[in-house]
């Protein structure tokens, strides 16, 4: 087997992973599957042959690519952080895909990767490298232009305000359903109190309605306030498509097979801690929404 024919199919084995690890970086599909393209043609126009864990060097490479696209996005960036949702990988509630599954192998939820957008660029490459995908700091270092030690306080400072702002949600699917279902149901009805008994007292709502529905990019906070939005949301119960987003217990609200919005709940300790919605129009008709009647 030549050089060439190895290295493809040791991209090719490891591709899976590697858009795993863009996709946490860029909270973006898309973005991912460019990273992991420029860092096919990067490995394919480099020199391997001292390569001896191939799997780990393609991993830094793509982790070199996504670090250039946050520092440009950084410098571009003219919403505030809040107020943008990353791109959801939703998956029916019945039936397994094996390329989604893959993407969200060691599941990450969109409220972890909302707080990943707040992180600085060297913070994000060095938890999501560490905590997510368990490369040692002093591989991480050298693309950082950090020393380990300071490469592990990046990704500890990021450990910090992740496990502060993105709690775990509850394990068990099923209970997950049962409190989204309870929400929607007392929003169908507006009932304030229902919806304030399925809220945490600090839960936090955030909805991404890109430019063309600025007025439903909000971000509010506490089980009242959050409470007093949802019931606006009581037109849009009956649309309600349950759905895995991130692998948890979500909804895609879609109106004659037009997709409306895409939400995202966290349920802890069986109350809500978080709801994160993509309504922006021109990203929902980008995401792959099977689970919408007549769309593929």
């Amino acid at each position: 087997m030549d050089d060439v024919t190895w290295l493809t199919a040791a991209f090719e084995e490891h591709r899976g992973h590697l858009r795993a690890v863009a996709y946490r970086m860029l909270g973006s599909v898309g973005e991912a599957e460019d990273a992991v393209q420029d860092a096919w043609l990067r490995a394919s126009r480099a020199d391997t042959g001292a390569v001896e864990n191939i799997g780990g060097w393609l991993t830094t490479v793509v982790a070199r690519v996504c670090l250039n696209a946050l520092r440009s996005r950084e410098q571009r960036r003219e919403d505030p952080l809040e107020s943008r949702i990353p791109d959801p990988v939703v998956t029916a509630e019945s039936g397994a895909d094996p390329e989604k599954q893959a993407l969200l192998a060691d599941s990450v939820g969109l409220a972890m990767l909302v707080v990943l957008e707040s992180l600085a660029p060297a913070e994000r490459v060095a938890f999501v490298l560490h905590d997510m995908f368990a490369v040692p700091f002093d591989e991480i270092a050298p693309m950082l232009e950090k020393t380990p030690a300071a490469t592990r306080q990046l990704a500890s400072r990021a450990r910090r305000r992740v496990q502060g702002q993105a709690p775990a949600p509850d394990p068990d699917l099923s209970r997950q359903r049962l409190v989204v279902d309870a929400f929607f149901a007392a929003a169908h009805d507006g009932d304030f109190g229902a919806l304030v008994s399925v809220l945490h007292p600090d839960v936090v709502l955030r909805s991404d309605g890109g430019i063309a529905r600025t007025r439903y990019t909000v971000t509010v906070r506490g089980a009242e306030v959050v409470a007093g939005q949802a019931t606006g949301f009581s037109r849009f119960a009956p649309f309600a498509i349950p759905a895995l987003v991130n692998g948890a217990a979500g909804v895609v609200v879609a109106a004659d097979g037009h997709p409306l919005s895409v939400m995202a709940f966290t349920v802890t300790d069986g109350l809500i801690a978080s709801i994160d919605v993509l309504a922006d129009p021109e990203r929902l008709a980008a995401l792959d929404l099977a689970v919408v009647p007549g769309r593929d």
